[in-house]
């Protein structure tokens, strides 16, 4: 065995065999003597009950529940941004609550000191005037916002949610690797972490005695609320939008808090005031928890060519008319050079030593310090002052990456430059290969300004490297993540999110107008794919059956199809990819809004549609494919409208699966009945409107272009009809803001009632494929006149 020696090693299981402590170098699963640390031994001896297969099945169900719930972190390359599968290290980190309570007693006055140090760089500039800060890296910093100099908080703090990355050192003792004020990111994946280590590990205790997150989050949530301002106005979370890498997280988080989630074009500055866009109107913001860097947040004022900022927003803040969390500007706290002063400037303005030291860092803009980190080099990390990475991220493991070295440590380049300590990350057990091997990790701890001072989540968030190099933690490099539980000895009371103490039902506050654009070509795109299904499977039946692609039935599929921009030559995957597509990427931007068995199952839809690919035969094989996609893509349609609440965004959700539905069906059966329409298209035209079993039982009769426009186009309870859609849309667009104004009717309603009424009286003989065309206009001039109305 490699390493040092560990004691009583008989007591202990299989599954610790060859766990290979290294010299000079802390773990947490064994004390410095070699003994199992006593905070574990609960859990190792409940793991040790298991068998390697039952302790496989553990790990699955967890590995399950995040996949279901779609977990996942973008990873960039230089080729695409690619969802990742979230990567769960099974083993959690146990730290013991006495420990914890000492280290958050110690990040607590490392906050109040970056508070006092932010509230000066935006002030006095005291700290710089008295040369306790270097010029330098405060005016040439990217992170430093020359507007908001002067700029008070309207509630008088800078900082309201921040986080420190820590790591233990070879002698036992907890190091700050790093300050996060801009936007912190990882307090949702948490959560995540949490859910998913319960599938894994069910049983009563040790879990009993782990402290729950809920409480912090209850606490940050009334804070919030709580802030000048923000009652009677709206809190939500901004966000950068899809594109961003913690994307999911934002979305997780604000459906948990019950926040809206909202991007930098949901907002509009009106006289100062921060407005959200509606489809009721604007309506105010008192609170927004940023999640995206202050630079691009106003493109007025911060950087130009931001195109997810709201353009006045810092004269907003300006004018306290908005809580920004955090402010805008306090990312410059994380500058990486700032390490080297902060313990000095503690003694300044705190007039005590850091309880919690930083890791050791010198400028090399000084020249004393220069030559310390020109000398030492070997020994050290060197990296980009102004940077806000970790140490161990310094260069990374990518493509072309270099590690700096003691010749690049020149008087011309020194200022822009740091040396770090190069610590030895203590490590903690992960489950590689059916056993226990040590890996090195850092933890992630998240803060939260309460009226009681700080608040801390209670564990949660630690970082684990793939192999042994502290350099392989990030994620980007294949590092993983997993959940921190901080034990008691006695078991810890159950906490919720929610106030027990009186019943209030909330007031959801009007859907924003991106949302409901969002919903309503949700409804379209996936209505659009149900119809693309249908008319490729009866495409592919046929084909089944011996008709030839030249037969006058199947040209006209394949011009009726071409109408709806698919192309029976395509692979039926291909073809239906652009709908389906363009579905996913509208729910993705309202994630918030949606259920986790809803985007389950929208996931699904693209796993078959993906297992499809493996076949371009056409016929009976294609045409099976198809069914079984219908049947997952009705059964989606029937999730989220039968679950959704009846608010704002059902309805716009429900207004484009009818307007879609009627519009296909105007479509069909208009081919159908047309002049030169070929032999077998009033089948297909019932088949696609699924009501061929109707059909048989009403008229008994062989189909007839008054037979379909009476059943598919007039009949008020056929669902597949278009009169029904259209009054499905009527009653929707009676419930919508603005619906009648001083006894006027709104700009959709009177389009849709005068339309309704004309089917609702119209003769089946009077139906025509020019008539269902001018009808399809109507429809498009529907949807113009809706987005006019309430989604531009």
């Amino acid at each position: 065995m490699t390493g040092r020696p560990r004691s009583r090693q008989a007591d202990l299981p299989p599954f610790l065999a060859g766990y290979g402590l290294q010299p000079g170098v802390a773990d947490e699963l064994f004390a410095a003597d070699g003994s199992l640390r006593a905070v574990w031994r609960p859990f190792i001896d409940q793991l040790s009950r298991l068998t390697p297969d039952e302790i496989a099945a553990h790990f699955a169900r967890g590995d399950r529940y995040l996949r279901d719930a779609g977990v996942f972190y973008r990873q960039y390359s230089a080729e695409a941004q690619q969802e990742r599968d979230w990567p769960l290290s099974h083993i959690p980190v146990i730290l013991h609550d006495a420990e914890w309570e000492a280290i958050c007693d110690g990040l607590a006055q490392r906050a109040d000191l970056l508070e006092r140090v932010v509230a000066d760089l935006y002030g006095p500039a005291q700290l710089v005037r008295d040369g306790h800060l270097p010029a330098d890296l405060v005016a040439g910093n990217p992170e430093w916002h020359r507007p908001l100099v002067g700029v008070a908080p309207a509630s008088g703090h800078f900082l309201h949610f921040i986080a420190f990355e820590i790591g233990r050192s070879p002698d036992g003792t907890w190091l700050v690797l790093g300050d996060r004020t801009q936007a912190p990111s990882g307090a949702g994946f948490a959560l995540e972490n949490r859910m998913a280590t319960a599938r894994i590990f069910p049983e009563p205790f040790p879990r009993t005695n782990i402290r729950r997150l809920a409480g912090f989050f209850r606490a940050f949530r009334d804070a919030m609320d709580a802030l000048p301002g923000a009652e009677g106005r709206r809190t939500g979370v901004l966000t950068p939008g899809p594109g961003n890498d913690t994307y999911f997280e934002h979305a997780y988080i604000a459906r948990y808090l019950g926040l809206p989630l909202l991007e930098g074009e949901d907002l509009i500055v009106s006289n100062g005031a921060v407005q959200v866009r509606t489809v009721s109107g604007p309506q105010p913001v008192g609170v927004l928890w940023r999640r995206l860097d202050a630079a691009y947040a106003d493109p007025l004022e911060l950087d130009e060519a931001s195109h997810i900022g709201t353009p006045g927003l810092v004269e907003a803040i300006r004018q306290s008319n908005v809580n920004m969390v955090n402010a805008l500007g306090s990312g410059v706290l994380e500058t990486r050079a700032f390490l080297a002063f902060l313990p000095k400037i503690a003694e300044v303005l705190l007039g005590a030593p850091l309880k919690i030291p930083n890791i050791a860092t010198w400028w090399c803009g000084q020249e004393a310090e220069r030559a310390h980190v020109r000398d030492n080099a070997a020994t050290m990390f060197i990296g980009e002052a102004l940077s806000s990475g970790l140490p161990f991220d310094i260069g990374g493991t990518g493509a072309g990456a270099r590690r700096l070295q003691a010749e690049d440590v020149t008087e011309a380049r020194g200022r822009r430059l740091v040396g770090q300590e190069a610590i030895t990350l203590s490590t903690t057990p992960a489950w590689v290969d059916d056993r226990l091997v040590p890996r090195p990790m850092s933890v992630r701890v998240f803060a939260a300004r309460t009226a009681q001072g700080w608040a801390f989540l209670p564990g949660g968030y630690a970082r684990i490297g793939h192999t042994g190099d502290a350099g392989a933690l990030s994620m980007q490099y294949g590092g993983s993540v997993a959940d921190v539980w901080i034990m008691r000895d006695a078991p810890v009371p159950r906490e919720t999110l929610l106030d027990r103490s009186s019943f209030r039902r909330e007031d959801v506050g009007a859907l924003p107008s991106r949302a409901a654009d969002n919903l309503y070509w949700l409804g379209r795109y996936v209505e659009r794919a149900e119809g693309a299904i249908r008319l490729l499977r009866a495409y592919h039946l046929r084909l089944a059956e011996g008709s030839g692609p030249g037969d006058a039935q199947m040209v006209a599929i394949g011009a009726l199809l071409s109408r709806v921009a698919l192309d029976v030559g395509q692979p039926a995957h291909l073809a239906l990819s652009p709908a389906l597509r363009a579905a996913h990427v509208c729910a993705g931007k309202v994630r918030d809004r949606f259920s986790v068995d809803g985007w389950a199952a929208l996931a699904d839809l693209t796993r078959h549609l993906e297992d499809m690919s493996g076949s371009t035969l056409a016929g009976d094989e294609t045409a099976r494919a198809l069914g079984i996609l219908l049947r997952k893509i009705t059964g989606f349609n029937g999730l989220v409208h039968e679950n959704m609440h009846r608010t704002s965004g059902w309805r716009f959700l429900t207004f484009g699966r009818a307007i879609e539905r009627a519009d296909n069906a105007a479509l069909v059966v208009a081919a159908a009945i047309g002049g030169d329409a070929a032999s077998g298209l009033h089948d297909l035209a019932l088949e696609y409107c699924d009501s061929r079993i109707t059909h048989q039982r009403r008229y008994r009769v062989d189909t007839t272009r008054e037979t379909l426009g009476d059943l598919l186009v007039l009949d008020a309870y056929n669902p597949r009809s278009v009169l029904f859609q259209i009054t499905a849309m009527r009653r929707i667009a009676e419930d919508l803001p603005g619906a009648r104004i001083d006894g006027r009717v709104s700009p959709v309603l009177a389009r849709l009632m005068p339309l309704e009424t004309e089917l609702a009286v119209a003769e089946p003989r009077a139906l025509s494929a020019e008539r269902l065309d001018a009808l399809r206009a109507t429809l498009a001039d529907i949807s113009d006149r809706l987005t006019a109305a309430y989604l531009i």
